[in-house]
């Protein structure tokens, strides 16, 4: 009788899958390889046909493997055809970006259209959310609520909210208490009050690049200047870069995307981190970390935050929902550190309160647990999409073209031969219903030009691929 062995994330299946994955990745199964049959595997790992199959349609599901009518499973992913890595940036001072207000404008009004493909939108898309779960939690909410919700919350935030993501931090040695957060309208509102409440106009700012357009506006919005920083495409900002920004100019505070950065998808090593921490705790200057997407990783751990190593109360740390469950909820928060009593006030100056009804609904999936089911079956949704993405840029896009690996996230950053102009593949690409967003939107120099971001925080369709071809080859036709 066969045996069903717990393995990771209590299924065998994904054991005997990730095992085959590496070996694909290893090239020890190479593109054409035939696997071994169903029933002999099941042999070999002393497990059912059906726990086989699951491996198998797990590793379909990636773009890994294909099955071929009357004949098995064969290997169908090369990692050799992947495009080119990305070379670190250095973003020296050029010329203002004159048209990227514009561009922005643009690219959100066009991805409400429908019918898009939206390639564009950096959230994950209404299908593959829990949805019918959600809208229990909300209607248990304002069932429990008093007034049904409709009163004024604490300007601090829901209680039961701030004690689910204070428990939650422990999963990277956050150890946060209740106290230490405040609830915010989303991640950005949390970056825009710690902005605020550290800096003041025409004090100087430095962020890695390419950066997310949402911070750059903003902190050009309250009147600061921005220090664009070099940024490996893999570990992200440099402490010794940021050690050489400091002597070089007057930085009040800095910003950063620590984990699966938007867009660059970089992950800064924990031991990058921490000497990050130590330097900027030495200069007095405090840091932003955007952690939006730390949930979101591919391999076996969370990666930890530079709030881990803050001992000081000098990191700001931003987080939200909005990236991994519900964006339209706009439910974030911030542990300010000793900047908290700063930024509840500028909360309080700004909007008194948070959404009551949205706030009791994400404390209560918290609570029952439903968010880590959620967060595992996500997880394995956008990795098998980035190895499908990375796959069809491989085969569609033009030769040359250069590309992020994030470890997790949902966004891929792309560049392209200096010919193109990605802004004109944006407006080519909208005739055929595709929206992408354009590389000079995540700078305030003029560059990226030739870059792109794409999202695939999406379901992986014959549409999508479609796409994907139909977006390679308008590339094609702009260095032809």
């Amino acid at each position: 009788m066969k045996k069903t062995i717990k393995g990771k994330d209590g299924h065998i299946y994904l054991h005997i899958a990730d095992g085959i994955e590496q070996q694909i990745m290893d090239k020890v199964l190479n593109i054409g390889d035939k696997l071994p049959s169903v029933r002999v595997l099941s042999e070999q790992n002393s497990v059912s046909v059906s726990t086989i199959l699951q491996a198998y349609y797990h590793l379909e599901g990636k773009g890994l493997i294909e099955s071929r009518p009357q004949s098995g499973y064969y290997v169908r992913f090369n990692p050799s055809r992947f495009p080119q890595p990305l070379q670190k940036s250095n973003p020296t001072l050029t010329i203002k970006n004159k048209n990227v207000e514009a561009i922005i404008s643009e690219v959100y009004d066009d991805f409400v259209m429908p019918g898009i493909v939206k390639f564009s939108l950096s959230v994950p898309a209404p299908e593959i959310l829990p949805l019918a779960k959600l809208n229990k939690a909300m209607v248990q909410a304002m069932r429990d609520l008093p007034a049904n919700g409709t009163s004024y919350e604490s300007v601090q935030g829901n209680a039961l909210l701030r004690t689910q993501v204070a428990r939650w931090t422990r999963q990277w040695n956050g150890n946060l208490k209740a106290e230490d957060l405040v609830t915010t309208a989303g991640c950005m509102n949390a970056i825009s009050y710690c902005l605020m409440a550290i800096t003041k106009p025409g004090d100087t700012i430095a962020v890695e690049s390419p950066v997310y357009f949402g911070t750059l506006r903003f902190a050009k919005s309250i009147g600061l200047k921005v220090v664009e920083l070099p940024t490996h495409p893999d570990t992200g900002v440099d402490p010794d870069d940021v050690k050489h920004a400091l002597q070089k100019h007057n930085i009040k505070a800095c910003f950063f995307v620590t984990n699966f950065s938007n867009p660059l998808g970089y992950t800064m090593p924990d031991e990058q981190k921490e000497a990050l921490v130590k330097l900027l705790s030495r200069h007095g200057v405090p840091l932003i970390e955007d952690d939006l997407y730390g949930d979101v990783y591919f391999g076996k751990t969370r990666p930890l935050s530079c709030k881990s190593f803050d001992e000081e109360g000098n990191v700001l740390w931003c987080s939200s929902v909005s990236k991994t469950l519900a964006p339209g909820y706009r439910v974030g928060w911030v542990a300010a550190g000793k900047y908290t009593e700063k930024v509840k006030r500028l909360k309080l100056y700004h909007s008194i309160t948070s959404a009551t009804a949205q706030q009791a609904a994400i404390a209560n999936f918290l609570a029952t647990g439903r968010y880590e089911y959620h967060l595992r079956k996500l997880r394995q949704t956008l990795h098998a999409n980035s190895l499908q993405f990375s796959r069809a840029i491989g085969e569609y896009f033009p030769d040359g073209t250069k590309m992020s690996s994030p470890k997790g996230g949902f966004i891929q950053w792309l560049e392209l031969d200096k010919r193109i102009d990605t802004y004109e593949l944006y407006r080519e690409a909208m005739l055929h219903k595709i929206s992408i967003a354009p590389g000079s939107m995540f700078t305030l120099q003029d560059r990226y030009r030739n870059c792109l971001r794409l999202s695939y925080g999406m379901q992986w369709t014959p549409q999508v691929e479609r796409a994907l071809k139909k977006l390679g080859g308008l590339a094609r036709q702009l260095i032809s």
